[in-house]
């Protein structure tokens, strides 16, 4: 028995992990800007996520957008990860509707702006090649939005919001 809740939480992690990753692709392209770089490191990406979510430690991603001329935040998308695991009650979804309505309310970035993927952890994770400690942009000034949950696996899921301008 524990065989097989330890394959259905790493079913669980893989979902979510992956889902993560396709919408923050997906929130990069449709703001207008190019995810051939954040494409690029996708197995770095998928090797921090997946090595923290199985511990337990990830807390937040997060999608810094930009502005290059000034480092300020033009906007700040974060997926809170929920850790409820069920146990493997087969239920699963994404909900890439509500997330491309959000992205267009949100609205395009300039073509200047570039973006940075952030991981927030626990204190005392573990290290994953690949991944440093860094601090994210300010985010003064700006107001949050939420899309609640997004993403869901058995439990393990994750809740959408972006920081704009005020």
């Amino acid at each position: 028995m524990t065989n097989v809740a330890v394959n259905t939480y790493t079913h669980s992690v893989t979902y979510v992990a992956d889902n993560i990753l396709k919408s923050l692709k997906d929130i990069i392209r449709l703001s207008g800007l190019d995810p051939s770089e954040f494409v690029g490191d996708w197995d770095t990406h998928m090797r921090g996520i997946q090595t923290w979510l199985n511990t337990g430690d990830l807390e937040t991603v997060k999608l810094e957008i930009y502005d290059p001329k000034t480092d300020a935040l033009i906007f700040r998308w974060d997926i809170e990860i929920s850790y409820g695991w069920s146990g493997g009650d087969g239920s699963f979804w994404t909900d890439t509707d509500q997330l491309r309505y959000a992205i267009r309310k949100a609205g395009l970035a300039p073509s200047e702006a570039r973006y940075r993927f952030l991981l927030h952890t626990k204190p005392g994770r573990p290290d994953v090649i690949g991944w440093s400690k860094t601090t994210a942009r300010s985010t003064d000034g700006m107001i949050r939005q939420s899309l609640g949950t997004t993403i869901e696996h058995s439990g393990l899921g994750a809740r959408t919001s972006y920081l704009r301008r005020a």
